[in-house]
């Protein structure tokens, strides 16, 4: 049956070499049998910029990529937290196509809201004045021309900070907020709902003006791959 497949939160990195060795196996033996891949965001741990390409672990992705974009699966890669500065460089040496954050695309027939997630972690304000500063062009020109080693190297420090911080962050804070959830489903008229980030997966159903909206999370790769399959059936969770 025709089927498309989502994940996210891969965070693959030399560090991790499970998660790759995962994800490649994925590509070489699941991934071939869909119509299309969605990659909802932070594919790597982190990508300091398109510069970065020639890195052994990117070549490696970039190829399982390319190779399963070449035998008709289509690749849509979505930016995430840690992998925002992916650009053209990266999207043609995957031969995919890169979506903005939400995208609204059309599944058999269904509406479906496609978005990484933490823009629904709106509880989280330390966060979200991070989020965007970051995602300002300005910044992201002035990081850029730094040179490579220097930004891996303020990266390397983001993160981190990062785990320290989140040391001090209730879960909920760092969940999505309801309330975000309800308004990013209104404005798209109701649709279905997928996005990762929280690394909580899960199948929730909203109430929105009369409206019951389904919303799937993809899960994390540090333990186990997982994905889900969704057809003209419906959805469902595939564990790797």
């Amino acid at each position: 049956m025709p089927h498309t497949l989502f994940i996210s939160d891969l965070h693959l990195s030399a560090e991790l070499p499970r998660a790759t060795e995962l994800f490649l196996g994925f590509v070489q033996h699941a991934a071939p049998e869909a119509d299309a891949l969605y990659i909802l965001g932070d594919l790597f741990e982190y990508w300091a910029g398109d510069d970065d390409l020639d890195e052994p672990l990117h070549q490696t992705v970039t190829g399982a990529l390319q190779k399963l974009a070449r035998g008709g699966t289509r690749v849509y890669l979505m930016h995430g937290n840690r992998d925002l500065l992916m650009d053209k460089a990266l999207e043609q040496a995957c031969e995919a196509s890169l979506l903005p954050d939400p995208a609204l695309v059309d599944l058999y027939g269904k509406p479906v809201l496609l978005t990484h997630g933490d823009l629904l972690c709106t509880d989280d304000h330390a966060y979200q004045a991070y989020r965007k500063q970051v995602h300002d062009p300005e910044f992201q020109q002035q990081f850029l021309a730094q040179p490579l080693a220097q930004r891996k190297a303020f990266i390397m420090q983001l993160r981190m900070r990062s785990q320290d911080e989140k040391q001090n962050k209730s879960n909920e804070i760092m969940d999505v907020n309801q309330q975000a959830v309800a308004d990013m489903l209104r404005a798209h008229h109701y649709p279905q709902m997928i996005h990762g980030h929280t690394h909580r997966p899960g199948h929730h159903l909203h109430q929105v003006d009369g409206h019951t909206c389904e919303r799937w999370v993809l899960g994390d790769w540090y333990d186990s791959g997982n994905a889900l399959r969704c057809d003209a059936q419906g959805c469902r969770v595939l564990k790797l």
